[in-house]
């Protein structure tokens, strides 16, 4: 993280879109003016602790003082910037933005013509047009501030990118694998996840593996039935089989991991040949663009053919669990074997 002397108080070419700074949550760093934007708030919420945890590094006599943009009262924020008597550095942090009162967004456009020394001011606007005045002036330069853009994490991949920043910030090393089995086993929650990645670094070794993230978190890990799912898609038989006993040795039930596999394969054969972006098909295939990004990375190495077969075999095992056969485990690793051979076997 910088130092607050690299922050720059002078505004770019107005010809830009932005003339600040944008950077990635975890790349925060001290400012005159920091904006923190976006619906992530479990990523606006670390950088933030980063930013605070920074400072008070340079200076362990760091004010911290919080104000909530929409019951302010005018003249709150001119009054905790002001200098005191012995010159602690300021940190302001300023929630709920996007709900701002008229007092704040006229005192903290005021602010920006003149920003206090030694004080960094924190505004967080999830998002929404409420203050976009106020947006636009720090975009445009004024404040000398810059923007920590905290956008909803979707993909699978990002989650996987915010895991392992957790641990590239701690000076820790994480596999692939346990990467892995970590964000599939908290895909539904980056809180969960964050707390998750903390508990491992306050308490696991200083490498972290698959089998340390098993012994922590094996149950969730185990009783995830799109994780057996996203093996077997990806070609990975061994690994889905092993995933699957587990599952089932937890006591999963049969039935929703049968649905985990067919909501994954409906949607890979709804993407199957269609073209265009993301977003641009989302709408017309009643999917989310990031639905249509993640079934186009499964589809890899698949064929319609293969498609047809896997969702025959989805058919047949899903009246198997369901009784028409006697034994819904062997249904189960024999639809596993199919979706592995991506409609081959």
């Amino acid at each position: 993280m910088a130092s607050r002397t690299g922050a720059s108080r002078s505004g770019a070419s107005p010809k830009a879109k932005a003339a600040i700074p944008q950077l990635a949550w975890h790349a925060i760093r001290p400012a005159p003016v920091v904006l923190v934007t976006g619906a992530e708030d479990v990523l606006a919420e670390r950088s933030i602790t980063m930013l605070r945890d920074f400072l008070r590094s340079e200076d362990p006599a760091l004010e911290v003082s919080d104000l909530e943009a929409d019951g302010y009262r005018r003249g709150e924020l001119m009054t905790l910037a002001s200098p005191s008597l012995f010159g602690e550095p300021r940190l302001i942090r300023v929630s709920g933005v996007e709900r701002a009162s008229d007092d704040f967004l006229l005192d903290a456009l005021d602010y920006l013509e003149q920003t206090a020394e030694s004080t960094t001011l924190v505004l967080r606007h999830r998002n929404g047009v409420r203050g976009k005045k106020l947006l636009d002036a720090i975009r445009a330069g004024g404040g000398g501030g810059i923007e920590i853009v905290c956008a909803e994490l979707k993909k699978d991949a990002e989650k996987q990118d915010f895991a392992a920043a957790e641990f590239r910030a701690a000076g820790r090393k994480i596999s692939p694998g346990a990467l892995r089995a970590l964000v599939g086993a908290f895909s539904d929650d980056l809180r969960e996840l964050s707390a998750a990645c903390r508990q491992l670094l306050a308490d696991a070794p200083s490498d972290i593996t698959e089998t340390v993230v098993a012994r922590y978190y094996g149950g969730r890990v185990e009783t995830n039935a799109f994780a057996v799912a996203d093996a077997a898609i990806a070609g990975r038989h061994g690994e889905a089989l092993i995933a699957l006993r587990h599952a089932l040795d937890s006591g999963a039930d049969p039935v929703p991991m049968v649905a985990a596999f067919a909501m994954k394969v409906r949607t890979m054969a709804k993407v199957s040949g269609t073209r265009g972006g993301g977003a641009q098909l989302a709408g017309s295939l009643g999917l989310a663009p990031w639905q249509v990004d993640r079934a186009r990375r499964d589809l890899a190495g698949w064929t319609d053919e293969g498609l047809g077969r896997a969702i025959e075999a989805l058919a047949a095992t899903d009246a198997a669990v369901k009784g028409a056969e006697r034994d819904p485990v062997f249904a189960l690793e024999r639809l596993v074997g199919v979706i592995a051979s991506r409609g081959r076997a």
